[in-house]
């Protein structure tokens, strides 16, 4: 496929336009005496039905979230409450992500997929400005309005049939292997977003123009 067969490019929002919680997932880690990327673990233990998923599809309150949460993590030896979670995923919105998205506008179809809650105490999980981010994409899909999220197969054909393209046309960008890996074998080309310099390089190869100065 050539560069510009490409007709959309599909979004996560925290790790990839605002920066990741996973630093702060290993200061709080070390500050409290835990194994090192514990927290990672229990989010990814049964990622389907766990706490996190719950949350996300708005099954759960944060109230149940900081329970369920707890209860998890109880499960595997160690202490934390759901809460404590929260207030670590707020996050920074990465401004050359945001100048990309400006860029690719008028010439591209761009959507977000973001796993969310609808939590209305749960204010933390969102950077300043993140409103203001969410109104550049054409389509936007919310885990915690939908009904579903990611890796769930459904809400990236969701997100194809919204932009009226073929997976095939389309680029995502995440930093979740799991998440990238429906994509995938949907037939959608895919960037695991670890150094977001090397992922808009890789994006501008792929959509044929410049996303930066």
């Amino acid at each position: 496929m050539k560069e510009q067969d490409i007709q959309a490019v599909i979004w996560d929002f925290g790790g990839v336009i605002s920066s990741s919680p996973f630093e702060s997932f290993r200061r709080f880690e070390t500050e409290r005496g835990l194994p090192q990327d514990f927290l990672r673990g229990v989010n990814a233990t049964n990622h389907h039905d766990n706490a996190w998923a719950r949350f996300e599809r708005n099954d759960i309150d944060l109230q149940g979230f900081d329970q369920a949460f707890a209860d998890e993590c109880a499960a595997l030896g160690q202490t934390v409450r759901g809460r404590e979670v929260i207030d670590l995923l707020g996050g920074t919105i990465r401004p050359a992500m945001v100048e990309a998205l400006r860029r690719l506008k008028p010439r591209l179809k761009i959507g977000l997929i973001t796993n969310n809650v609808a939590s209305p105490d749960s204010a933390g999980l969102n950077p300043s400005g993140r409103d203001e981010v969410m109104a550049i994409f054409h389509q936007v899909i919310e885990s915690s309005k939908a009904g579903v999220r990611k890796p769930d197969p459904a809400i990236y054909r969701m997100m194809c049939e919204a932009l009226d393209v073929a997976p095939e046309r389309a680029v995502f960008l995440d930093d979740l292997g799991v998440n990238l890996k429906p994509a995938r074998l949907m037939g959608m080309r895919t960037i695991k977003v670890e150094d977001p310099d090397v992922a808009l390089q890789q994006l501008e190869a792929w959509v044929g123009f410049a996303l930066r100065d």
